[in-house]
C-alpha cells in the first residue's frame, strides 16, 4: 500500500535483495552502498500501535543506533510517526560531524515523553512530503468507506435471505393448499338403482334422521358414507326446493357448508357427506346421551355459522340468505366442526342499483327463528339471517329454547341475574365475554332489522377475537375459505384478522404448535389469495 501512495509522489519501484546479512545488517549496508538519504522504517516489530510508545523493534534500534549520520529516518507504526533521526549534511550534500541522536530499547519514562513530544512536532512538520500524508488520509478514508458498504452489503444479504426463507415457505402452503383445493369433490348424477344399493333398499335401520323434505339415510356410495334424503311423497316440499337445494350447494364451496356430493334426479333424492355428530339441535339437548358441548366449542361454532353467513351474503353474482337457520340445520362433523345445511327455502337476491337488497315472498321457515319484519311484510333480506342467527347465538349461551328466550335473556340482564341463565353444562363461561355475547346476540335480535349489526365488520370481528383467545387451534386453519391468508412465523397459514387477534390478545406462541413464536411479523400469502380467488370464480 506505501508503495502505491509514494508513486503518486515520487518515482518508486520494489526491490528484492536476497543476502546472508541480518535484515538490520543489510539494511545499514544498502544505506551505506546506495547513499540512502532517506528512510522510512516500521518501529514496532508486532505492529501494535499505542499511544506515547517508543520504537519496540530490535531491528529499528540497531538502524537507528548504527546508521550513517548524513541518514534521515522516519520510524512509524500503523501511519503514526514514532520518531524521527535526523540527518546532517550541507548544502551540496557532504555529511557533517555531528553526532546522531541516540535511542536505547530501556529508555527512562523522562526521556520516553520528551522524544514522543519531539515526534509529534516532527509529525507536523518533518514528513518527507506533504502529498504523502494527504494520499495515506485519502487511503484511510476509503478504508472506512469501504468498510461501511461491507456492513450495509451484509445487512441486505441477510434481509434477502430472509425474503427468500419467507417466499418459499409461503410457496411450499400455496402448494398445499392448492392441492386441497383440487381434491374438492365434484357434484354427480346417480340412478335410483345406485341409491336403493347404497341403502339396502332403504332399510329402516339405516334411517337417521326425517325433516320437512323427507326420511335420511345413512349410506354407501362406493367406499364413502353418505346421508341420502328421499323426498317423501307426503312432504310439503318438492322439486322446487329440490333444485333450490342442487342450485346453491352444487356450485357452492365453503368449509362450513355441508357438502352436496350428488343427486338422482328421477326420484328428487339428494346424497350429502355424512356427518356423525348429528345436529347441534341434537348435541344442545344432550341427545342420546351424548356429552354437552363446551363454551369454547359453542364460540368456535358460532364463528363458524357468521363466517359462512358472510360467505353466502357476499357471494357474486347473486346474495344468497337461507332463511330457515335453526340448530336443526347446522350439523356436526367427526371434530365437531360445523355445517349449514338445508337450502330448499333459501332465495338468491340480486341488488338493484340504489336499492337495497330485498325479495317479496310468502313468509316460510320456523316460528321462533324468524325476522318479525319478514314475517309481518314478506320481505325477505340478508338481514332476517341476522336475527335467526342472534336466536342461535342466545340458546348457545343459555341452553334454553328459543321462544321467548329475547325477552328472557333481556329481563336476566335488567336484573343482574345474567350469570345464572348461563348454560352450565358448557363449563364456567368467562362472564366478561358472555355478557359481551348476550349484548351482540340481542343486537342481532332487534325488531327493527336496520338496528341489527353487520355480521361482517361487527359481529365476525367480536367473535374471531373471541374465538383466537380461546387458544383453540382449530380457530385459524382449515375452517373456512380465506379471505386474507397470511403467513406467521410458525410457517402455517392463518386469516390474517384470526391471527391478529391472537396477537393482540396477548399471546406469543403458535395457535398449531404451541411453540413460541420467533417473531411476530405476517407476510401475505399472495400466490394462496391468488389460487382461491381462481377457484372462486369456477
Amino acid at each position: 500500500m506505501y508503495l502505491a501512495l509514494l508513486t503518486t509522489v515520487v518515482e518508486t519501484e520494489k526491490l528484492h535483495i536476497e543476502t546472508d546479512l541480518s535484515i538490520e545488517k543489510g539494511i545499514l549496508e544498502l544505506i551505506s552502498e546506495l547513499g540512502i538519504r532517506k528512510l522510512v522504517m516500521g518501529a514496532a516489530a508486532d505492529k501494535r500501535y499505542s499511544k506515547n510508545m517508543n520504537i519496540k523493534s530490535k531491528k529499528a534500534i540497531s538502524v537507528l543506533r548504527q546508521a550513517p549520520a548524513y541518514c534521515h529516518i522516519w520510524f512509524i507504526c500503523k501511519q503514526h510517526l514514532i520518531y524521527t533521526k535526523e540527518g546532517t549534511w550541507d548544502a551540496n550534500g557532504a555529511e557533517l560531524r555531528s553526532s546522531p541522536q541516540q535511542v536505547s530499547p530501556n529508555t527512562e519514562t523522562e526521556q520516553s515523553n520528551h522524544l514522543t513530544s519531539k515526534s509529534n512536532i516532527l509529525e507536523r512538520k518533518n514528513l518527507p512530503n506533504p502529498a504523502l500524508e494527504s494520499q495515506i488520509a485519502d487511503a484511510d478514508l476509503m478504508v472506512k468507506e469501504l468498510e461501511q458498504k461491507i456492513t450495509s452489503s451484509e445487512e441486505l444479504l441477510q434481509n434477502y435471505k430472509k425474503e427468500r426463507d419467507e417466499l418459499q415457505i409461503e410457496r411450499d402452503n400455496s402448494l398445499k393448499e392448492a392441492e386441497e383445493l383440487r381434491h374438492i369433490p365434484q357434484f354427480s348424477e346417480f340412478s335410483f338403482s345406485e341409491i336403493e344399493e347404497a341403502t339396502q333398499n332403504f332399510n329402516p335401520s339405516l334411517k337417521i334422521g326425517e325433516g320437512g323434505y323427507g326420511n335420511i339415510y345413512k349410506g354407501l356410495l362406493g367406499h364413502r358414507q353418505v346421508a341420502i334424503k328421499v323426498l317423501s311423497s307426503h312432504s310439503s316440499q318438492g322439486p322446487a326446493e329440490y333444485q333450490q337445494e342442487v342450485g346453491v350447494l352444487s356450485k357452492m364451496r365453503h368449509r362450513n357448508l355441508i357438502t352436496l356430493i350428488g343427486a338422482c334426479p328421477e326420484t328428487w333424492t339428494l346424497i350429502y357427506e355424512y356427518l356423525p355428530n348429528g345436529s347441534l339441535e341434537d348435541r344442545l339437548n344432550c341427545r342420546d346421551n351424548s356429552p354437552p358441548l363446551s363454551w369454547q366449542t359453542r364460540i368456535r361454532i358460532a364463528t363458524e355459522l357468521c363466517s359462512v353467513l358472510i360467505f353466502l351474503h357476499t357471494s357474486k353474482p347473486h346474495c344468497i340468505v337461507h332463511a330457515d337457520l335453526k340448530p336443526a340445520n347446522i350439523l356436526l362433523d367427526a371434530n365437531f366442526v360445523s355445517k349449514l345445511s338445508d337450502f330448499g327455502i333459501s332465495h338468491q337476491l340480486s341488488q338493484n342499483e340504489g336499492s337495497s337488497i330485498c325479495w317479496r315472498t310468502v313468509p316460510k321457515g320456523t316460528i321462533p327463528y324468524m325476522d318479525p319484519e319478514f314475517l309481518t311484510s314478506g320481505e325477505l333480506t340478508p338481514k332476517s339471517d341476522v336475527y335467526s342467527f342472534g336466536i342461535i347465538l342466545l340458546r348457545l349461551l343459555t341452553g334454553r329454547p328459543a321462544f321467548g328466550i329475547t325477552k328472557e335473556v333481556q329481563y336476566a340482564l335488567d336484573k343482574g341475574n345474567l350469570k345464572i341463565l348461563l348454560d352450565p353444562l358448557a363449563g364456567d363461561w368467562p362472564f366478561v365475554q358472555a355478557e359481551q355475547l348476550v349484548h351482540l346476540a340481542l343486537r342481532c335480535c332487534d325488531m327493527n332489522r336496520k338496528s341489527r349489526p353487520d355480521l361482517a365488520s361487527e359481529v365476525g370481528r367480536v367473535l374471531e377475537s373471541m374465538r383466537a383467545s380461546c387458544g383453540g387451534s382449530s380457530c385459524f386453519r382449515g375452517e373456512e375459505v380465506m379471505q386474507d391468508p397470511h403467513i406467521a412465523a410458525d410457517g402455517y397459514t392463518y386469516e390474517a384478522e384470526a391471527i391478529r387477534g391472537w396477537l393482540d390478545s396477548g399471546h406469543d406462541t403458535s395457535p398449531m404448535t404451541h411453540h413460541k413464536l420467533a417473531h411476530y411479523n405476517l407476510v401475505p400469502n399472495k400466490a394462496l389469495r391468488s389460487a382461491i380467488q381462481e377457484w372462486l370464480q369456477h
